[in-house]
């Protein structure tokens, strides 16, 4: 029976992301029809004058690539962090409740005298839990309820802990303070982790900046001097000369620039967000950012 609740309410928390995923999923798909109609030059949707196909398909293209990356990126980011303040506030409650379970109160009485606390994102998961309680549901059971809603890798293992020292018969207060107290330490830890892996993440952006600008400047600069000089050259040469750089080569080499920093961006955001708290879901918020920038720097402007 515990079992199949757990699996109903994760199959409620799994619809919000399918839809996310399929709505993104549509949306990027045409999008990529788009791209192709384009690069086979059957549409000529631009946004500059005079736009090559093969610059009007990769335009669409990372339209694409936004929509499929931005919205789950974004999303499971939120989910992290309301996570985050749940397991943050966790040992503030647990302490109350073994402050209270010293005066001799119950598990379950402990549990509705700690939910008048605030105690952030969790405060309305305890009220709820305090009101099964009052409505006759057991400590234990409340705790199990708890635990499925949240669902949470912190609030899993400490209810566990809570429900067998609470069948064992043993002194709950004294657990309840251990746990805390270990459910602090753990987010210290992590703590220390983040503060030390933000500075690898500002390497990454600052180096994916570095690397636009300095497409920027051989954009701006180099690539027009060469073509200047090979001209130049080739005025100068007896019977026609060789030109360091046609005219008609440097959209290509732009283009190898963008496809460049669109390989970067994704790369990078993902490698960033491994890095922040090891997971690539959270990576693709990172991409999602460095591509748009990239794109605008390099396409747009």
């Amino acid at each position: 029976m515990a079992m199949a609740r757990k699996k109903v309410i994760r199959e409620e928390k799994k619809d919000l992301t399918r839809l996310i995923l399929a709505v993104s999923g549509i949306i990027g798909a045409i999008l990529i029809l788009i791209a192709i109609l384009n690069a086979v030059n059957a549409l000529n949707f631009s946004l500059k004058a005079g736009e090559e196909p093969i610059n009007r398909a990769i335009n669409f293209s990372v339209f694409a690539i936004l929509v499929l990356i931005g919205p789950y990126g974004f999303y499971m980011n939120k989910k992290q962090k309301e996570i985050k303040a749940i397991e943050r506030r966790l040992p503030d409650f647990l302490r109350d409740v073994a402050e209270a379970g010293r005066f001799g109160m119950t598990l379950a009485d402990a549990i509705v005298v700690a939910s008048s606390g605030r105690y952030g994102k969790l405060t309305p998961e305890i009220k709820k839990m305090a009101a099964q309680i009052e409505w006759g549901v057991t400590a234990t059971e409340a705790l199990k309820l708890f635990a499925d809603r949240t669902d949470t890798p912190t609030v899993n293992r400490v209810c566990a802990i809570i429900i067998k020292s609470s069948d064992a018969g043993g002194d709950v207060a004294d657990v309840l303070t251990m746990v805390a107290h270990d459910a602090r330490e753990r987010q210290l830890t992590e703590d220390e982790r983040r503060i030390a892996m933000s500075t690898y993440l500002a390497v990454i952006y600052i180096a994916f900046f570095v690397f636009l600008v300095t497409i920027l400047i051989l954009n701006a600069t180099f690539l027009p001097q060469m073509q200047k000089a090979g001209a130049e050259i080739s005025e100068q040469a007896a019977g026609g000369g060789f030109q360091l750089i046609e005219a008609s080569t440097i959209p290509q080499i732009q283009l190898v620039f963008l496809m460049a920093a669109i390989v970067h961006a994704i790369g990078d955001g993902i490698l960033a967000g491994v890095l922040d708290n090891g997971k690539v879901a959270n990576g693709l918020r990172h991409s999602f950012i460095m591509l748009i920038i990239g794109f605008v720097m390099l396409s747009l402007v």
